[in-house]
């Protein structure tokens, strides 16, 4: 930083020594303390944390099935959703507690193949048939506790050691679920895993699901957004960066990551859920190696260090995958990992952070009174 620089922080802060101290306003009975008379505490919170491109954001979505044709509410929208939470586990894992691990698809996969074992499927002889509360309800604490068994395997290595480690057991996982015929059908899977009907409102269809992955969406993005700015989220952000010091100030460290590791695969498992409902099957192919590495490739397209980014990178996988036939003929359905492999080598090439952080370079250049701006101005 340069010499001008500091000079104009230290007349900036004699100035602020001399001014005085502002009055506390005087409590009285009934009246909030934050001084905005009249509104109601979680108002003024609504208000200090929400700002307007949130408000467009979530109208937004919320009308899209309305002036969206049945294929983009389904096969966009609802897809992209749904293979979003799987990604927002990763985000949560990598961006927030600096660890990557390939097998979030593995969590979700074992939460398909628990919904359909327990609940109904083409497979009469192996599915149980129960409730789909009671399955899913199931389902997903069996995937929260093998999540918790990964990560207890795994948070005692770092870097490519963890990555290596949580492949291995998806690819494990991969093998025993194609060769397994007593419990996992084999390669064949399981066929027919409906979702459910609830007070005639059948999750099928287009709209009425895209509403279900919605609600699952924003209840994951907003339980992850609370729980970073928790004890919790800040002791895991503080291990991230420098776990020594953490382990000296008293925490363990062991038990916050695999702790982490509980939380993202609660996120993939409800993802799971709406991805066995959506394609109403589940198959070995559905959790193989370039499932997983899919789950990796959106969560930096959007961004690791944010949340929402899941969902971008999960918006940008799927109109590549769907359109891709239509913009390049037989290249684009021969050579889809070609394609989205040069998408995603050009955003990490211009953009480390993935879009959202390309977003930021050019709103700090198109608006020089921009907060990115003038941290680079300081930093020159």
């Amino acid at each position: 930083m340069s010499a001008a620089y500091w000079r104009r922080a230290m007349n900036t802060a004699a100035a602020s020594a001399v001014r005085p101290l502002p009055t506390a306003p005087v409590a009285t009975a009934g009246a909030p303390i934050d001084g905005s008379a009249g509104t109601p505490r979680w108002l003024a919170w609504l208000m200090q944390h929400i700002a307007w491109r949130h408000v467009l954001v979530l109208l937004g979505v919320l009308l899209y099935p309305f002036v969206a044709t049945p294929f983009f509410t389904y096969q966009i929208g609802a897809q992209a959703l749904a293979l979003g939470l799987i990604a927002l586990s990763l985000t949560f894992l990598g961006g927030y507690g600096g660890m990557v691990s390939l097998a979030q698809m593995t969590v979700a996969g074992m939460a398909g193949y628990m919904v359909a074992i327990f609940g109904s499927s083409s497979a009469a002889a192996i599915s149980l048939g129960w409730p789909w509360w009671l399955a899913v309800a199931v389902a997903i604490v069996i995937a929260v506790v093998f999540g918790t068994l990964v990560g207890w395997l795994s948070v005692r290595t770092e870097g490519i050691y963890t990555i290596m480690i949580t492949l291995a057991i998806g690819v494990a996982f991969f093998y025993l679920a194609q060769q397994n015929y007593t419990l996992f059908n084999g390669f064949q899977g399981f066929n027919k895993v409906f979702a459910p009907s609830v007070l005639e409102l059948d999750f099928r269809e287009p709209v009425p699901f895209y509403f279900l992955t919605l609600g699952c969406a924003l209840a994951g993005y907003a339980f992850v957004k609370l729980l970073v700015r928790a004890p919790f989220g800040a002791a895991l952000q503080g291990i991230r960066d420098n776990p020594r010091r953490m382990r000296a100030l008293g925490f363990d460290v062991t038990a916050h990551r695999v702790a982490a590791y509980a939380v993202a695969a609660l996120l993939a498992a409800v993802g799971g859920v709406l991805m066995v409902w959506y394609n109403a099957r589940i198959s070995p192919g559905t959790m193989n190696t370039a499932a997983m590495i899919n789950i990796l490739i959106i969560a930096v397209l959007g961004g690791m260090r944010h949340p929402i980014g899941a969902f971008i990178g999960a918006i940008v996988f799927v109109l590549v995958q769907n359109f891709a036939i239509d913009l390049l003929g037989a290249v684009g359905r021969e050579r889809f990992n070609l394609v989205i492999g040069g998408v995603f080598l050009a955003i990490v090439l211009f953009s480390p952070d993935g879009l959202l952080g390309l977003w930021a370079k050019l709103r700090s250049r198109l608006d020089p009174q921009s907060p990115t701006s003038n941290q680079r101005r300081r930093l020159q």
